[in-house]
Parts: C-alpha cells; structure tokens; sequence
C-alpha cells in the first residue's frame, strides 16, 4: 500500500485556498488506497521562529528512511537547512502553491530573502508539485528543470445551480481573505465608480490575517459612501458559503495574484458568470473555449474593473448570456477526483524514477 507524510505549517483546517488542496488530496489520496499521515507544523511559517525551525528539523528527523514526504510550500522554501539535511534518506516532494517571494505586499529585500531561501530548499525536492501554469515558469528561474516539476491543479465540487437574489437589487458576491492580494481596495474603488446603484456586495472571507488592511478597507468604504452596499461577512463555514453563493447573481474576484484562481473555479460550478482579472488560470477557466462566462481586467486596474461592472451591471441580456456560458462550462470543470488521480500518479512517477540514494 503506497504511502506519505504531508506536512503543513498551522493547523490542516485552516480555510484558505491552499489548505483546502491539501486538505483534498489528503482526502483523495486516503480514498484511493493510500496510508496519508499529516504532521502540523507551528503557523508562524513562512517566516518561522527559531523554536519553529527546532521543531520541524525534528519533526523530520523523527520519520524513517526512505519515506516519501510532501511538505507544503510556505513550510518548505523557508526551511532550506532542515530539508538539505534530511535530503539523502527521505523522498522530498515540495509542494508549490506559489513561490513565496510572490506574495502581494513584499519589499524588496524581504522578497530576495525568501527567493534565496526557497531556491536553496528545492534543490533538495526529489520532485516539486505546482498547483498552477504560471508556478512553472516561474520557477525556471529557480534552476527546477520541467522533468521535476508536476502539475496537479486543484478539482471542483459538483454543485448545484444558484438561484440567485430573485430581487431588483443585482447581488455581487467575492470570495478571498481580506489581504493585500486579493484586490479589494481595487474592487471597491472601481464599485464607487460605476453610476449604477442597483447592487450589493458580500465579502466572504478572514478579517483577522491581516486586520490593518481590514481597517483601512472600513475606512475606504466610509470614505466613498458605500458601507450600506459592501458587507464585509468574514469567514463562513462550509454551510455560510453555499448560501452566500446560492443568492448571488455574479461573482467579482478582483485578485492581483493567483496560482490559479479555485474561488472562480467554485463560482463557476455554481453557473455563476464572473467578473475577475486576467492571472493565474482565471482566463482559463472564464473564457477558454467562446463563449465567456464573463469579464475579465487586468490586475490592478480599478477604471477597467469599474467598466466591466457598469457593463454588466447594466445590461440584464449580456448577465443572462454569461449565466448561460457559466452554466455550460460548469461541466467541463475538473473535478477533486481527478485532481487526486493526478496528484497519485506524480507521486507513483516518482518512485519509479525518481533519484535516491536506497
């Protein structure tokens, strides 16, 4: 029977969209005949404490020779020494969400220390997991050849159809943390621009990651009279967040960076057309084969997003014609399953030619 140990910097549940992958290939894997063991490591990775660091070097230490080890990669880049010296009897497989010297917010040394750091840690990696196109070029930089890196994107859950507000007041939903990433003062800028006022927002999503740029969006939104319009919901359960999608009438995702984009990926399983940014596998996923459920701007841009919102906004027969593109490409969306089978293959690739010394 195949086996792994998955290690993850904070807790497993924590909901996010790279957690919720790993999560799901947990759950996969497990489903498919694999023995899946999953080691915690403490939650101040990417930038790990002294006593974090002391921690997973013995964490690692602990495991026996020649198990096969996926380590999350807010774990993995900022760990180059514990991964260098666990590299000759443990099968490492780093497992890429995004290289961590993309995060949105970085100054530029702070960045060159975490690229430095992260190119050092996977030259240990037997094999990298990327969970998006864009992770792989990317990387090219890093020194990764093709033949180690694996692309596993993320699945989709069947889901039903919303119904929408049902209502004259069109019903915009986003789903991302509040963090500087996502583009929300972007979204709101570009929704204090519009002349229409025939709409609402919710903002699913966590308010305590990063909660100086939570007050200053409560700021920007008093400032622009808009706080009877733009809810701001913070992180719903799996229950909260079906509803949330069930009554709205368009998703809006104003992200300034993504591997590839699963909060649009759940809004299209949901026929819902999406307003968005051109980063990641959004254009992918939104456009694809014609027609497009949606619209899609560039990153960063709130006079375009303002736009794509006034067009749809005001147009009820263009909104229903990217409900009907939405509704058909819904059925062409991967599925959990799949991205699992595809996650056990690397895997499976990997033992079989894999470089060990054993």
């Amino acid at each position: 029977m195949p086996s792994l140990i998955l290690i993850v910097p904070g807790p497993l549940e924590t909901r996010t969209g790279g957690y919720e992958y790993d999560r799901r290939m947990v759950a996969g894997l497990r489903a498919g005949g694999w023995t899946v063991g999953v080691r915690e490591l403490d939650d101040s990775f990417p930038r790990p404490t002294a006593a974090a660091l002391d921690d997973a070097a013995r964490v690692l230490a602990a495991i026996p020779d020649g198990t096969t080890v996926v380590i999350d990669g807010l774990a993995f880049g900022a760990m180059p020494a514990e991964v260098e010296r666990e590299a000759s009897r443990l099968r490492l497989v780093a497992l890429v969400h995004m290289p961590l010297a993309a995060e949105i917010g970085l100054d530029a040394d702070t960045a060159a220390r975490l690229e430095s750091s992260e190119r050092r840690a996977l030259d240990s990696a037997t094999l990298v997991i990327v969970t998006g196109r864009t992770t792989i070029s990317a990387l090219a930089r890093y020194g990764i050849g093709r033949d180690r890196i694996a692309l596993v994107e993320p699945g989709t859950d069947r889901a039903p159809l919303a119904r929408g507000s049902g209502g004259p007041t069109v019903e915009l939903l986003s789903v991302a943390t509040l963090n500087a990433g996502k583009g929300h003062e972007v979204l709101f800028r570009a929704l204090g621009m519009i002349p229409q006022r025939n709409w609402h927002l919710t903002c699913a999503g966590s308010l305590e990651r990063d909660r100086s740029i939570v007050e200053r969006l409560r700021v920007q939104l008093r400032a622009d009279g808009l706080e009877d319009r733009v809810t701001l919901v913070g992180e719903l359960d799996a229950v909260g967040l079906a509803a949330s999608y069930d009554r709205a009438d368009l998703f809006v995702l104003a992200t300034l960076h993504e591997t590839y984009g699963m909060a649009v990926a759940e809004a299209l399983a949901r026929g819902l057309p999406v307003i968005s940014t051109t980063t990641g596998a959004i254009p992918d996923l939104v456009c694809g084969d014609e027609p497009a459920a949606g619209l899609l701007v560039s990153p960063g841009d709130p006079q375009a997003l303002a736009g794509a919102l006034t067009r749809v906004l005001g147009d009820t027969g263009l909104r229903q014609q990217l409900v009907s593109a939405a509704r058909r490409k819904r059925e062409a969306l991967p599925t959990w399953e799949d991205a699992s089978r595809k996650m056990a293959a690397a895997l499976e690739r990997m033992a079989i030619d894999g470089r060990f010394p054993f």
